[in-house]
């Protein structure tokens, strides 16, 4: 997902995205969808949450 896009969701969650780098504006999204905040901490080949919307740019 581009970061255009990520940004754009997380205005309907009112997150202010403006300085927040990727891996942290995703995590705060997911934090707000009440997900675990997992996003590219190294996590992502144990991980069973397989619908997750950032699951192909996660690492």
């Amino acid at each position: 997902m581009k970061l255009v896009e990520i940004r754009e969701r997380a205005k309907q969650f009112g997150i202010t995205a403006s300085k927040m780098k990727k891996a942290d504006l995703v995590r705060a999204i997911q934090q707000s969808e009440r997900n675990t905040p997992c996003f590219e901490t190294g996590r992502a080949e144990i991980c069973q949450q397989d619908s997750c919307l950032w699951r192909e740019d996660c690492r």
